[in-house]
């Protein structure tokens, strides 16, 4: 059974709360058949995911060009695509089946400012060239940065969707900080007032 929509959904995705809505029924219905989520996710869906990405969107500047990091089920990608049609959006996936349902979604919500792209981060051939990179439980942070700093301009910014312990992965992340140069690496908590379970983002500029 897929939650029912939260209240705050309104509030957080305001005229595109079409697009949500459509995205979180068909990933609720679709996604563990075709291997997105996992069986317990569905009664979760907009609490755990979709407003627990979605909260980040006013982090990225108007304008910018996004890349999402093992975009998967389109956690975050696809849902700060919905709710900023006004940044730019490079999905990077690796798995075929994956991003066959990405391409299906940004179709299907007619989100022209997504693109989606068949790699993984390491596999990024263009270079530094992105505003900010974002991701959302790829993995720790020590081997994230490895994987998303290369793809970003000098300045631009690291975004990325964590949990309750996020402090201690900037700690443990001290080498892979200093190696790839990055400032200003911090934790910062958002949604706090707005959803009953803030989203933790860490937050660092390529230097």
């Amino acid at each position: 059974m897929i939650e029912q929509e939260p209240a705050e959904a309104i509030t957080v995705f305001g005229d595109r709360i079409a697009q949500a809505r459509g995205f979180a029924q068909a990933l609720g219905e679709h996604g563990e058949e075709r291997g997105l989520i996992g069986p317990l996710e569905p009664p979760r869906l907009w609490t755990r995911h979709i407003l627990n990405s979605a909260v980040a969107a006013p982090l990225f500047q108007a304008g910018s060009r996004v890349g999402d990091i093992g975009s998967g089920a389109g956690l975050p990608g696809l849902v700060l695509a919905i709710a900023r049609p006004d940044v730019q959006w490079v999905l990077i996936e690796p798995m075929e089946r994956r991003v066959a349902w990405l391409q299906e979604q940004k179709d299907a919500w007619d989100l022209d400012n997504v693109e989606v792209v068949r790699a993984r981060g390491e596999e990024w051939k263009l270079g530094p060239v992105l505003d900010a990179v974002t991701a959302r439980a790829v993995s720790a942070l020590k081997t994230l940065i490895p994987l998303t700093a290369p793809l970003v301009r000098p300045g631009g910014e690291l975004v990325l969707l964590k949990g309750a312990n996020a402090e201690n992965e900037i700690t443990a992340a001290a080498k892979a900080i200093r190696t790839y140069r990055l400032r200003d690496v911090r934790v910062e908590v958002v949604g706090d007032g707005v959803i009953s379970e803030p989203t933790r983002v860490i937050r660092a500029t390529v230097g």
